[in-house]
């Protein structure tokens, strides 16, 4: 397990998703990965970063901490604070941790996305559905 590795390409993530770069953010997938967020359920990476880019304005991203596997597995996990502003200015703000499972070439193979989305669905409304 090379935990320098994944927190690198933790940071490399996050840095590519506040900037939204689709094409940065999935240049760090394997071309068979898949994501859970917990409003669109089980998605493929290109066709939910393109409606987040879409739906999204000027985000900020705050790491607070990268926790790598004590058990061996070739997993870590991203706890961070995402201050979403959308392309109508509204903001929705909300801390986040998100699983990342990494193939043995360091891609990411499957992203599970964990937060609190009682709050988060009132002041989204449709606007990411």
């Amino acid at each position: 397990m090379d935990t320098e590795l994944f927190s690198a390409r933790i940071q490399r993530y996050l840095q590519q998703l506040e900037s939204s770069n689709v094409d940065g953010v999935l240049a760090l997938f394997s071309s068979d990965a898949s994501i859970y967020s917990p409003l669109l359920g089980w998605v493929q990476p290109a066709p939910f970063y393109r409606k987040l880019a879409d739906a999204s304005g000027n985000s900020r991203i705050t790491l607070i901490d990268i926790c790598c596997s004590t058990l061996g597995h070739a997993r870590a996990t991203a706890f961070f604070r995402y201050d979403w502003q959308l392309k109508d200015g509204s903001q929705v703000s909300f801390d986040c941790v998100d699983v990342f499972d990494f193939k043995h070439d360091g891609l990411i193979e499957k992203m599970v996305i964990v937060y609190d989305t009682q709050r988060i669905r009132a002041d989204l409304g449709d606007r990411f559905s």
